[in-house]
């Protein structure tokens, strides 16, 4: 009899791993835990199941799949941690189960309403990290045995490390659609300039919060931006597209570049706490003979000009965005762009290098850039600055001033 039953509870050991192998590989999120809830209410007999996804903000788990208890999913049904049956399986990480369901036990009213008498709950878990709960229940009372736990702690340890992969791939590939929806695509025709940019994401798990931006303000100005918001990830990217239209909605309020990094700055400080960002602000005359530029932490621009060797633009760094109170003076530095000159801005992802110091990586770059057509000079810089296998994001701006 003992050995029927170890058969009995392989097989379906097997079925539940062959079902979860073949369908989170292939599923999204949604259709996912549809056809895993539904795959464990028919292995284990069980009337109803729900998985709740836990609110790392909030601390709250949330109805995000059911069968047998929609409802709950629909109204978005939400349980503190510590409280109820679920939030009693998150709180202790440990399986729960209720053989007789009274309104005591319980304060999802769904349950009640629903009719269901016996319930099973386990905490969801990857990497050491809480997850979600799982729980099924039954219509009519039911002793769930320890093969029962063991049982649904796979299923929810696969979901859990399949929910975990999934979201991180996710914020991988939003991150990055994101970064690339906020790089222009073309940049401004604008006579008497030409102008090329690049931008390389960083290895798998470095998407973050690099980018460049060029516009025509109403004045027949140009406006240049490099900048690069800390972190990696797809909240670095959203801080980033949140400050990129920031900067263009101050540009319109001033034409100083200092006052534009000042009115951001407020802005990061007390809507983006916690996120330093370097910015590099730069206004071009409309007949492109001078350069305005206000540096937040950020790193000098390369400058190559008719007659004289390479430097680092000769301009005052003033404190990143984003450090507080109190704010921070400002300034902006006037500087002739003579015809024929490259003015080449770039983020550190593609001066530094581990295990070197700065100076070694800006010295190369600035051998690097000659008195060329833009396009060369952004293929030049990255041929001989752009690691095969960056980790880092790099992100390059040439701008040049046609010869007369």
């Amino acid at each position: 009899m003992s050995g029927a039953r170890s058969t009995r509870d392989e097989q379906r050991l097997r079925h539940i791993e062959a079902v979860t192998d073949a369908t989170l590989s292939r599923l999204d999120a949604a259709d996912l835990f549809d056809e895993l809830l539904d795959r464990v209410r028919d292995l284990m007999g069980v009337d109803t199941a729900a998985i709740l996804l836990l609110d790392v903000r909030a601390q709250q788990l949330v109805a995000t799949a059911a069968r047998g208890l929609e409802k709950e999913v629909r109204q978005g049904f939400r349980v503190p941690l510590g409280r109820g049956f679920a939030g009693r399986i998150a709180a202790t990480r440990q399986p729960v189960v209720i053989e007789d369901v009274t309104p005591d036990k319980v304060i999802n009213p769904v349950l009640l309403e629903t009719g269901v008498r016996s319930l099973l709950g386990v905490p969801i878990t990857a990497r050491g990290d809480l997850v979600g709960v799982l729980h099924v229940g039954t219509l009519t009372p039911r002793r769930f045995t320890s093969d029962d736990v063991r049982l649904l702690e796979l299923v929810a340890e696969r979901v859990g490390l399949a929910n975990r992969d999934r979201a991180h791939t996710l914020d991988q590939t939003a991150a990055l659609a994101l970064q690339r929806s906020l790089i222009p695509t073309e940049l401004p025709n604008v006579a008497g300039l030409e102008m090329a940019g690049r931008y390389v994401p960083g290895h798998a798990s470095g998407v973050g919060g690099d980018w460049y931006d060029v516009f025509l303000l109403p004045s027949g100005c140009l406006g240049i931006v490099m900048g690069d918001v800390s972190g990696h990830g797809l909240q670095s990217a959203v801080v980033m597209g949140r400050v990129r239209s920031a900067l263009r909605a101050y540009a319109l309020l001033s034409d100083d570049p200092a006052e534009v990094l000042a009115l951001l700055d407020r802005k990061v400080v007390h809507f983006e706490a916690g996120s330093l960002t370097t910015a590099l602000y730069a206004i071009v005359s409309p007949d492109g003979s001078t350069l305005r530029i206000s540096l937040a932490g950020h790193l000098r621009p390369v400058l190559a000009a008719p007659g004289r060797p390479n430097d680092m633009l000769d301009a005052r760094v003033d404190p990143p965005l984003g450090i507080g109170r109190p704010p921070p003076r400002r300034h902006t530095t006037e500087l002739d762009f003579p015809p024929g000159a490259v003015l080449v801005s770039y983020t550190d992802g593609l001066v530094e290098r581990r295990g070197e110091i700065l100076d070694d990586g800006i010295a190369r770059l600035m051998d690097a850039v000659a008195l060329a057509p833009v396009e060369t000079v952004c293929g030049t810089v990255m041929a001989t600055l752009g690691a095969e296998h960056p980790v880092d994001d790099i992100a390059v701006l040439a701008v040049r001033r046609l010869p007369d």
